[in-house]
């Protein structure tokens, strides 16, 4: 029987081989040039983020078979265990800079799955290294990021896809084909709803800071965010209700149920929006103020021009915290409003429409049109719909950049996370207080913002820009 150090050697230098032989077959598909393949016909991807949808995300990419993890990085042990077990021949890392300076030449892609403040400077890292990159809803965490990728992604030439697979849905096409048909007319109002946040909001930041489990980098985790203890309940899923880290019910659903307005009418950027939010009374009278956290709930009006599709101004309602638009008389009462916790509605000037999350279960309204109308299909169905999403993106980049057409590349992701992000900017103005007079004053509050949206700022309510942009931590920039 081998002793241990011999079988940890042996271990050591099976893993060492597999990675030589792995660099060896990566040739970049930019080299070769247009309509070339590598001599690989596997896409070898490294994860960053691997627990939770990250995890996911990998194990979808690995069932295309066309796909190999071949690294994993992410700044816990205990979230990344599983992705290790599953993938024993990854290299692991915990800081993604380190996986870059040394790996570049030996993976084709990089999949982002951290948190929301920590996807830009990641994902721009990996573009400059010629990377294709899959980055988890919502793209950024900042307008201003959203920009410098968008722009990357034209310089770079890489493939791109953001991880909202509702855009692959069979459902969003087959609402493109009723509304290019005419089935509903023009579209003036559209309705996106989401019981969204699940995790706890309008809340105080925890006082009492917590002893950092060993498993977990910290200093890492924050990346570019501030500097602060860390505390309890916070990791590995309640960040999203804290503005540091991530962007609330709209950075978490938006993605996934504004999608469907934008490819079917053809959204770019609002012109205007203005929001109310849900209020937290810590005493009588005595309203709380936590402007470190989400708010519980929030209605926002996004207002947008009239597009080529859709010769009709549009406003757009976004509403969270369980709260819904008023049933359209044309459904049945017993019938379920969207999928129920969440949802989308159209109203054209000849007709309404819905559907739920993902774009799943469209739906004209009354509900018994649906199978009586029908309509030429017009656009390509992505294979596996929602769950295809992924290989869709593996493909496209085997293929190389603009061979393949993707559903959610950041041509198309940028805009729609703009527009979440600033709906967003409503919100946390709604928080911006000011003393005048020995009085707390909130001039946010119960006004609209108008957006410049090539100058990328609100015009009559300067405080809401600091949202813009956000300074990074020291010793964390993002390299433009």
């Amino acid at each position: 029987m081998e002793n241990k150090s011999n079988q940890q050697s042996r271990r050591s230098f099976i893993k060492s081989g597999a990675i030589a032989a792995a660099a060896f077959t990566i040739v970049p598909r930019h080299v070769l040039g247009k309509g070339f393949l590598a001599p690989s016909d596997k896409l070898y991807i490294a994860g960053v983020g691997v627990g939770g949808k990250g995890y996911s995300d990998l194990k979808s990419f690995h069932t295309s078979g066309k796909a190999v993890i071949n690294f994993l990085c992410d700044v816990d042990d205990r979230r990344s265990l599983k992705a290790r077990q599953d993938y024993p021949t990854a290299k692991y890392y915990k800081d993604w800079r380190e996986l870059f300076d040394k790996e570049s030449k030996n993976f084709d892609a990089v999949c982002v799955s951290t948190p929301d403040h920590n996807h830009a400077i990641t994902t721009l890292a990996a573009m400059q290294l010629g990377k294709h990159v899959y980055v988890q809803k919502p793209l950024t965490h900042d307008i201003y990021e959203a920009r410098i990728l968008l722009d990357a992604a034209k310089k770079y030439k890489v493939v791109t896809q953001m991880g909202n697979q509702g855009a692959s849905d069979d459902g969003v096409r087959q609402m493109q084909e009723w509304f290019d048909a005419g089935v509903i007319g023009k579209v003036h109002t559209v309705y996106c709803w989401t019981n969204r946040p699940v995790w706890p909001q309008g809340i105080p930041w925890p006082t009492q800071a917590a002893e950092i489990p060993k498993e977990l980098d910290w200093d890492l985790w924050l990346g570019t965010a501030p500097q602060k203890n860390y505390v309890d309940k916070l990791v590995p899923f309640n960040w999203r209700g804290w503005w540091d880290y991530g962007t609330g019910a709209l950075g978490d659903m938006g993605c996934h149920l504004m999608e469907g307005p934008f490819t079917v009418l053809g959204l770019n950027a609002a012109t205007s929006v203005e929001a109310s939010v849900g209020s937290v009374y810590v005493d009588e009278f005595k309203r709380g103020y936590f402007p470190e956290s989400c708010p519980p709930s929030s209605h926002v009006i996004l207002n947008f021009p009239a597009t080529a599709k859709n010769k009709s101004a549009i406003k757009l309602h976004w509403m969270d915290g369980g709260i819904q638009p008023e049933r359209p008389e044309e459904l049945g009462p017993n019938e379920v409003f969207g999928d129920g916790g969440n949802g989308m509605l159209f109203i054209g000037t000849k007709g309404k429409m819905m559907a739920g999350t993902y774009n799943q279960n469209p739906r004209l309204l009354p509900t018994s049109k649906t199978q009586e109308v029908k309509v030429k299909q017009k656009y390509d169905r992505v294979t596996g719909s929602t769950n295809g999403h992924y290989a869709q993106w593996v493909e496209a980049c085997l293929a190389g950049y603009g061979n393949k057409e993707l559903s959610s590349p950041f041509e198309k992701a940028v805009p729609l996370t703009e527009a979440l992000l600033m709906a967003n900017l409503a919100i946390r103005s709604y928080d911006i207080k000011i003393q005048k007079d020995g009085k707390d004053i909130f001039p946010g509050r119960n006004i609209k913002l108008l957006w410049d949206n090539a100058q990328m700022r609100v015009t009559n309510f300067e405080e809401a820009n600091q949202f813009v942009k956000r300074n990074y931590r020291a010793g964390w920039t993002l390299g433009v």
